[in-house]
């Protein structure tokens, strides 16, 4: 577990010193991330994804807003709340961060196999279940097991990195590419 948190921490980082030397920061490279996979998150969304305070993604809005890289839009159901979306200036970012991320994978990667890798994947995917099933108990623990042991199976062997997640049902977050696992489990 040590070494999990030592990987994680060194990954925030580099991730601190890049976002740094292009004159943003990785909470605001973050935010970029997840608003280019879900448009129209609102601000309390984005906080519990990231796990901070409302207020702090606030302040980092603000600055991607003034950058011009963000706008925040009136929520149609609710004048109260306003969707996060993103701005033209973000995309050049945003290409920049896919370039990060692929260097970042290479060097993880470096001596490792494909096989290897992919192992590594549904372990991780499975670790990631079990703890969260830990972190928030769900009335059916069983079914969480019966998740976890599909999942090592569900994963594609030749995807080393993981798919992003995306917000679905009841505020949980699951990855794209296991939701077939989650349908057939939870109609």
């Amino acid at each position: 577990m040590f070494l999990l948190h030592d990987i994680a921490r060194q990954l925030r980082v580099a991730g601190d010193r890049r976002a740094r030397a292009h004159g943003m920061t990785r909470a605001q490279w973050v935010i970029l991330w997840w608003l280019e996979r879900q448009p129209g998150l609102s601000q309390k969304e984005l906080a519990e994804l990231m796990d901070v305070e409302p207020i702090s993604v606030a302040r980092l809005v603000d600055r991607l807003a003034a950058r011009g890289m963000v706008e925040r839009r009136d929520d149609p159901a609710d004048r109260r709340i306003w969707r996060l979306h993103l701005l033209p200036p973000a995309m050049p970012v945003l290409d920049h961060m896919r370039g990060v991320r692929d260097e970042f994978q290479a060097t993880l990667a470096t001596g490792l196999s494909a096989d290897t890798l992919a192992t590594v994947g549904r372990a991780l995917a499975i670790m990631k279940t079990n703890i969260t099933g830990e972190v928030r108990p769900r009335p059916d623990r069983g079914a969480e097991v019966h998740i976890a042991q599909r999942l090592a199976t569900a994963l594609p062997a030749a995807t080393p990195k993981p798919t992003p997640t995306r917000r679905h049902r009841a505020g949980s977050l699951r990855d794209p590419a296991l939701e077939p696992v989650f349908q057939q489990d939870h109609p």
